[in-house]
């Protein structure tokens, strides 16, 4: 196992009110880290990381993290403990996003016929017995979308016993320069005040701190040296000279239309990813796994290129320094499953503040204050 850095606790700030006090943190499924990395932002401290992906799990040793490795289902909650050196009912939280393949809106959504549809429930197996005081699970927004699936998750975290709490929330109200939906389940063993995030960017402020954060400028002082980035092919590569930034298919000539999307030309929806050409003036579309594939195209606004690796990092909002293991495509992979870390560290910091009961202005007045016109 590697060693953790270290981090200051929360005691001072959060009371000393039972175990979990400290803000220590299991993570469950914990990919690239976005998830680990917002909540320390937000204050905790995460103790010990875990993965069965090998790519994930090389990221997280090359970036000095605690790691337990391996097949989740072969672990007791007793070994997850122990990696943490943590005892049962001490830690604040156990987080985790279990993998969200089958539930989303990219893939085929088979929900709890995918057998990795069913790995939400070692996560409840892992909590049954850790009892930490806060659960966080995220998953894909298509989860939402699946009634039975949803039911089947909101049910078993039921059985906990914890009070629970579930929504969806854009990262880009929460300062990621990327629209990206993200499904929240919070939960509370002693029944805290947990809620959502209030969101804290928008598209229409009079603070320009305030509003949606844009593509260009995240990653337009990369454009020049983006890094390590894969390519597209010649062909696509020539069709992709004729769009426009903010622009896709339908900015062809009319002629090559139907050669660019070949045997998609006559299907319905929309086909907005079709040699998708970004905008440096608006949020990023949300990150998929590869940027090359033909129907989900990330081609850079201007350069004939899709996003770079490094790129792809700063729109997640890791720290330039985050180092990524694995082949070119696991290391896209890997950070388009991230959870934003900017919106992490939102649900971090709704989280702690339950925890410290000052979440609320305690007032008599109940109706908000107007303004007169």
């Amino acid at each position: 196992m590697d060693t953790a850095p270290g981090r200051e606790g929360l005691a001072g700030r959060m009371g000393t009110r039972g175990p979990g006090a400290g803000g220590d943190v299991i993570s469950l499924f914990s990919g690239a880290m976005g998830l680990d990395v917002g909540l320390e932002a937000a204050g905790l401290g995460v103790r010990i990381s875990q993965d069965s992906d090998a790519a994930c799990v090389a990221t997280m040793r090359a970036n000095g993290r605690k790691v337990l490795a391996g097949d989740i289902r072969d672990m007791s909650p007793g070994d997850v403990l122990d990696a943490a050196g943590l005892s049962r009912g001490e830690p604040f939280l156990v987080c985790g996003g279990p993998p969200c393949q089958p539930f989303s809106l990219a893939g085929r959504r088979r929900g709890m016929g995918d057998p990795r549809g069913g790995l939400f429930l070692e996560f409840v197996r892992m909590a049954e017995h850790i009892r930490p005081r806060f659960l966080l699970m995220e998953n894909v927004r298509g989860l939402v979308s699946d009634g039975a699936a949803l039911e089947a998750v909101l049910d078993a975290f039921s059985g906990l016993g914890y009070s629970l709490l579930h929504g969806v929330l854009d990262a880009a109200d929460y300062g990621a320069p990327q629209f990206r939906e993200r499904f929240f389940l919070l939960g509370s063993r002693d029944r805290e005040g947990i809620f959502l995030p209030v969101p804290t960017h928008h598209r229409t402020h009079q603070d320009p701190d305030r509003r949606w954060r844009t593509l260009g400028g995240a990653i337009r002082d990369l454009e020049d040296d983006p890094g390590g980035h894969a390519e597209f092919s010649p062909e696509r590569t020539a069709l992709l000279k004729l769009v426009p930034a903010g622009g896709n298919w339908r900015d062809l000539p009319e002629g090559l239309r139907r050669k660019a999307l070949g045997g998609a030309y006559g299907s319905g929806g929309g086909k907005a990813g079709f040699f998708r050409r970004l905008d440096y003036g608006q949020p990023s579309p949300t990150l998929v796994t590869s940027p090359v594939q033909k129907a989900t195209m990330l081609c850079h606004p201007a350069r004939d290129r899709p996003l770079s690796v490094r790129e792809y990092a700063r729109i997640q909002g890791f720290p330039d320094g985050w180092a990524f293991r694995g082949s070119m495509a696991e290391r896209y992979r890997q950070i388009g499953n991230a959870v934003p870390v900017c919106l992490a560290e939102a649900v971090g910091r709704a989280v702690v503040a339950a925890a410290g009961g000052d979440a609320t202005v305690r007032t008599k007045r109940r109706r908000p204050a107007r303004v007169r016109t």
